[in-house]
């Protein structure tokens, strides 16, 4: 994918709503396009973080290990993002991101990302602000999910309770 193709990428990516055309280049000039086969897992749980990727096409499981499975917490597509934990120093991925069917997506390096950030604060502040939504959206997911999970084991969830 070419600059100007990526830069269009990026102005038309939902996640990236609001930043400026300045933070856009930044953003470009460190993206490089990738793609996944259904079924290829993209990290693992406990993985040292690397890439932060903003998905362009395709859905991607989002889960946690459970005795004996997987249980999904959220499935994501296209215009979002996937590997916050990226943009943190010395934090290990969180959840399993597993394709569901073909992606394509831009990936980041997390550490030369976060680099960008301290020399541009305001972009830093910027996209922080936007992960940070995203890690509340996910915890918030995590929530839902163990609550289904506990009503189904209780038996609560099928006696209509």
């Amino acid at each position: 994918m070419a600059t100007s193709q990526i830069i269009a990428a990026l102005a038309h990516h939902p996640f990236l709503d609001g930043l400026q055309p300045n933070h856009l280049d930044k953003l470009a000039m460190l993206a490089c396009e990738i793609s996944f086969e259904p079924d290829q897992v993209i990290f693992r749980e406990g993985d040292p973080s690397s890439f932060f990727y903003l998905i362009l096409s395709g859905r991607v499981a989002i889960e946690v290990a459970a005795p004996g499975r997987f249980l999904t917490i959220q499935t994501i597509g296209g215009g979002e993002e996937l590997g916050w934990s990226s943009l943190l120093d010395q934090v290990n991925k969180q959840f399993r991101a597993r394709c569901v069917e073909p992606v394509c997506a831009l990936a980041f390096d997390g550490p030369r990302l976060t680099a960008e950030f301290e020399n541009d604060h305001e972009f830093g502040y910027m996209l922080l602000r936007k992960v940070l939504a995203t890690v509340a959206e996910r915890l918030r997911a995590t929530r839902l999910q163990m609550l289904d999970v506990y009503a189904r084991k209780s038996g609560k969830g099928e006696s209509g309770q």
